[in-house]
């Protein structure tokens, strides 16, 4: 059975995360240039908070990006369209209160991105939505974004035109409105705000949770060119997920967890299935009966992972440590995704 391909819909999906990550280059650039060139200091504190979030948000795209685990580059057009903006925000041919507007197209223009990544994972699988889920910082953040925009436009827009401050019962009535909508929304952004990574536990259960998904998918469905789909997904995933854990976490545990000899164990026995079952095709009599035996090998061994060493992380690692171990487990996933990529083609 083929694992190689991946299909049209995930690759599509995979290619908008790749241009958000561009674009989400561009807005740091910018609001540190829109903070150079303003004056006024309640405007400045204003982009600052935004590069805050926007530098933070960076840290969710890339985690989110390695955990969808398919790979692509963004459009051409994408990368076009971001070189040219940078030279204009770069250059004199604008006005601050023109780049202030840009800008403001800019954070529309990811915020429908991420709408548009979170709408097409309902459609292609529920793995795909567990992958973007973090996604929804982005969207609720940048949307909050725009409303403060508005008001920066109003103020540099007037200043601009008249030379006076505009009226400030326009701002007021921006300020609440950004008020009234951070009361809807400010739950679903504070609950990753505070960071920019998960700790390493918080990757790995992230993982797992997709696969489990992956293996719900399989169980309700016969349509064989959906099984060959998923369980070419639950492949790569394994494989990149088993192989980043023994060249990152296992050696970093080893020291005080004492049962990491039989997590390698079953690791190698699971590759060893997987195997077997890229060898077969899903019009396979037993291969649903493989898959369920994998199924279970991998629950029992996340129950280990995630019941005791876990534990032994937490008890032997300070937040920095476990933070540091999940960016360089998700430096060796991307690693690996993209040389599985490169020997794919």
């Amino acid at each position: 059975m083929s694992i190689n391909l991946d299909d049209s819909k995930r690759t599509a999906i995979a290619c908008k995360l790749a241009g958000m990550k561009e674009l989400q280059n561009l807005l740091i650039s910018n609001e540190e240039k829109l903070i150079g060139a303003c004056d006024d200091q309640e405007i400045r504190d204003r982009f600052s908070k935004m590069l805050d979030d926007d530098r933070k948000n960076i840290g969710i795209l890339d985690t989110v990006m390695v955990q969808y685990g398919v790979k692509s580059e963004p459009k051409q057009t994408i990368t076009e369209m971001v070189k040219k903006m940078e030279e204009l925000m770069q250059g004199s041919e604008l006005s601050l209160y023109e780049k202030a507007s840009q800008h403001e197209l800019l954070k529309h223009q990811q915020f429908m991105s991420g709408v548009l990544v979170h709408k097409a994972a309902q459609v292609v699988g529920a793995d795909v939505e567990a992958a973007i889920a973090p996604l929804n910082t982005l969207n609720f953040e940048n949307r909050a974004h725009q409303e403060q925009l508005k008001g920066v436009l109003e103020i540099l827009g007037v200043r601009e035109l008249t030379g006076q401050e505009a009226a400030q019962g326009l701002w007021a009535r921006v300020q609440d409105s950004i008020a009234a909508f951070s009361g809807i929304v400010g739950s679903a952004v504070t609950q990753t705000s505070d960071k920019s990574d998960m700790n390493v536990q918080d990757v790995i259960r992230a993982d797992h949770n997709k696969v489990n998904m992956l293996f719900m998918q399989i169980d309700n469905t016969n349509d064989p060119q959906k099984i060959e789909e998923y369980f070419g997904q639950i492949y790569k995933d394994l494989s990149v997920h088993s192989e980043a854990e023994e060249q990152v976490v296992y050696p970093a545990v080893r020291p005080f967890y004492g049962d990491t000899q039989e997590l390698y164990d079953e690791q190698a026995e699971m590759k060893k299935m997987l195997e077997e079952i890229k060898s077969m095709t899903p019009s396979d009599s037993n291969f649903k009966a493989k898959v369920e035996t994998l199924k279970q090998a991998v629950t029992a061994h996340v129950a280990q992972e995630e019941n005791t060493m876990f534990a032994a992380i937490r008890n032997n690692c300070s937040d920095d440590q476990q933070e540091q171990m999940a960016t360089q487990f998700k430096s060796a996933k991307s690693k690996l995704q993209e040389e599985a990529m490169a020997h794919s083609k």
